[in-house]
C-alpha cells in the first residue's frame, strides 16, 4: 500500500518513525538500507558505531541514537539498545513506541499489538494506530486496517504518511473515490515526498488518467524505473479483485517486478529502502482486539 517519522519535537519526529505506505520500488535515495528479514546489507556507519559506544554516559544523545538505528534499518540492534536504555534510564511512551516498531520490522508482530494497544491513550497514539494498521494489513485484514489508519489519521489530520497510507488502504480494497482525498491531502501537505507522490499516481493511473499521472510523476523527478513500478502495480491492481490477494502483496515488489498474471498474485520480493511498507508481511499475527475508542 507502501511507509515509517523523526524528534525535536512532534512535527520532527514524525520524519524518523512513520513512514508512509509505498508503492514498489527502490527511490534510490541517499541513505537507501536494502534489507532482508530485518536484518540490514551493510554494517552500520562507522560514526553510529562509535556513538553506540558512548551513548549511554548521555541519555538524550542515547535516544537519539536509537531513532538513528531505526532510520538506518538496524531494528536488532536497535531493539538491543532499547533493553539497555530502559535500564538505565526507564521507561518512557516513545521508547515503546520505538520497541513496537522494531518489533513489527523484524518480523514480530504478535509481539508488537500489545505494546501498540498500551500506546492507544497517550501522546503515542497516533503512531500506535498506524502501527496497528500496517499490521492488520499485512495480515489481510484490511477492513481493520483502513479503521486502524482512519484512527491515526483523525489524531494527526496534517500528518502525510497516515493520510497516504489510508488513501493507499483504500486503493487496495478498490475504494477509489474514498481513496482520494486522503491521498490529495497527503501530496499536498508533502509534495517533495516520492512515496506519496507514487500513491497518488497510482490512484490517477486506476482512474484512467494516464497522462495526468506522468505529468504528476515527472514534476516529482521520479526515477523511471519508480515509474515502471507503479505503472505496473496499476496494472496488478486492476486486474485484480479487491478481495484477491493480489490486493494485498503487490506493494512490495521491486523496481522490477514480474509482470502480473490475471488471476494470479504478484510474488513478494523482500525490499527496503522503502522502509515502513504496509505490506512487509511478516507472517500471522493476532488480530488486534477492539480498541478503546
Amino acid at each position: 500500500m507502501g511507509a515509517a517519522p523523526v524528534d525535536g519535537g512532534r512535527t520532527q519526529r514524525a520524519g524518523i518513525r512513520r513512514a508512509p505506505l509505498i508503492i514498489a520500488a527502490c527511490l534510490s535515495a541517499a541513505g537507501c538500507v536494502t534489507t532482508h528479514g530485518g536484518y540490514p546489507n551493510r554494517n552500520m556507519a562507522p560514526n553510529l558505531v562509535q556513538a553506540a559506544a558512548a551513548a549511554p554516559d548521555d541519555q538524550v544523545v542515547y535516544l537519539e541514537l536509537i531513532r538513528k538505528m531505526q532510520q538506518q534499518g538496524a531494528y536488532y540492534a536497535s531493539l538491543a539498545h532499547i533493553d539497555a536504555y530502559r535500564l538505565r534510564y526507564g521507561d518512557t511512551a516513545e521508547l515503546q513506541r520505538l520497541q513496537a516498531d522494531a518489533l513489527r520490522k523484524t518480523h514480530q508482530g504478535a509481539e508488537a499489538i500489545p505494546i501498540y494497544r498500551k500506546l492507544l491513550r497517550g501522546d503515542e497514539r497516533g503512531a500506535a494506530w498506524h502501527g496497528l494498521g500496517l499490521i492488520a494489513a499485512a495480515n489481510g485484514q484490511m477492513a481493520e486496517a483502513e479503521q486502524y489508519l482512519q484512527k491515526a489519521v483523525q489524531v494527526e489530520p496534517i500528518n502525510a504518511a497516515y493520510l497516504s497510507d489510508l488513501g493507499y488502504a483504500r486503493l487496495l480494497t478498490g475504494q477509489l473515490d474514498a481513496a482520494r482525498e486522503p491521498l490529495a491531502k497527503s501530496a499536498e501537505l508533502a509534495p517533495d515526498n516520492a512515496k506519496i507522490v507514487s500513491n497518488l499516481a497510482l490512484w490517477m493511473l486506476l482512474q484512467g488518467r494516464g497522462a495526468q499521472a506522468d505529468a504528476v510523476m515527472q514534476q516529482a523527478k521520479l526515477p523511471q524505473g519508480t515509474r515502471d513500478a507503479v505503472r505496473r502495480l496499476a496494472v496488478q491492481l486492476h486486474d485484480a479483485p479487491a478481495s484477491h490477494p493480489a490486493a494485498t502483496t503487490a506493494a512490495t515488489a521491486t523496481a522490477a517486478p514480474a509482470p502480473a498474471t490475471p488471476g494470479h498474485a504478484p510474488a513478494r520480493t523482500e525490499l527496503s529502502g522503502l522502509p515502513g511498507t504496509m505490506l512487509d508481511r511478516f507472517g500471522p499475527t493476532p488480530t488486534p482486539t477492539q480498541a478503546s475508542q
